[in-house]
């Protein structure tokens, strides 16, 4: 086990732009809010539920998919929001829609380590900015939000017990953003090209690919770990897409094992785990000495998988 326990956590929704597709609920940012406002909004809140101080942090970790700006890494924009005048450092990590369980992971090794004592984790992203309203299939899908979570050193039985990430390139092109970056950067849009501006998701293709590699993912880890599902209390899965009823069944996890509303949110990219982690924890559908799965498909296409005791 690398120890590491929970100390609060918070999450900020858009103040408006709360829309309906049908019976689907969604957030976008609105009215000049932007995502650095809800990072900063989620940090704070999670700062305040752990009873720490910004200046009992000793690293801040911004788990996100998306940049801020090209330069600087996002962790610095939201150090200048929320702790500004200190040398705290701050680093990004990014694996798309499972950033925040690829940080919690890293930060686990580096409380267990002696490293570091109290690290904050944000993540969030805007998935509105690029949404393209010709494709429905994503376009209804996405919200914007933000989730913070304060982790720490500890001497208690809490700590994560596995972790295991995958990737299968063959879905590298599945779900992308390909201009905005060096390969294609935004000085050389043109009309010709502007589609290549928007967020493109096969759905389909990504659906077979998860189906064909998770079942034996998860199986080689459930064995890894030496548990069974009847050993975790709670399953907290990205909220992907409507076919998250499908998939996990497929994977040995039964219904009222994990939780889903992708109808309430839609999929927050990286802020869906930790989003979901915090309601399932002030909503207390977990206790302390729980085992507690973060899992998540992200694009790339990549799939996470983290196990510890609350």
């Amino acid at each position: 086990m690398r120890r590491i326990k929970i100390k609060g956590c918070a999450a900020a929704l858009p103040d408006a732009g709360k829309i309906r597709f049908g019976s689907q609920t969604r957030y976008r940012l609105r009215n000049g809010q932007t995502l650095l406002d809800l990072a900063e909004r989620a940090a704070k809140g999670a700062l305040c539920d752990s009873g720490l101080d910004i200046n009992e942090i000793d690293l801040i970790i911004a788990g996100m998919a998306t940049p801020l700006q090209a330069i600087p890494c996002n962790a610095a924009l939201i150090h200048e929001r929320i702790a500004k005048g200190t040398d705290i450092p701050a680093m990004d990590i990014n694996t798309s829609c499972t950033s925040f369980i690829t940080a919690f992971d890293m930060a686990a090794y580096l409380t267990d380590s002696g490293i570091y004592k109290n690290i904050l984790i944000i993540s969030g992203d805007t998935a509105s900015a690029a949404l393209n309203p010709e494709q429905k299939e994503s376009y209804e899908l996405f919200s914007d939000a933000a989730a913070a979570f304060v982790v720490s050193s500890t001497s208690e039985d809490s700590g994560v017990l596995y972790a295991a990430q995958k990737t299968w390139s063959e879905g590298v092109h599945d779900t992308e953003i390909r201009g905005g970056c060096a390969l294609e950067p935004s000085f050389e849009m043109t009309e010709d090209n502007k589609d290549d501006y928007y967020f493109d998701m096969k759905g389909i293709r990504v659906l077979r690919l998860s189906a064909h590699n998770l079942p034996s993912f998860f199986s080689k880890s459930m064995k890894e770990a030496e548990m069974s599902f009847d050993d975790i209390a709670l399953v907290v899965p990205h909220q992907a897409s409507k076919a998250l009823g499908y998939i996990m069944p497929k994977l040995g996890i039964r219904k009222e094992k994990y939780i889903d509303r992708v109808r309430d949110y839609g999929n927050m990219i990286s802020a869906s785990v930790p989003f979901m982690l915090c309601a399932a924890i002030h909503e207390k559908m977990i206790k302390h000495g729980d085992n507690v799965m973060l899992t998540g498909t992200a694009a790339g296409l990549t799939c996470s998988i983290l196990i510890f005791r609350y």
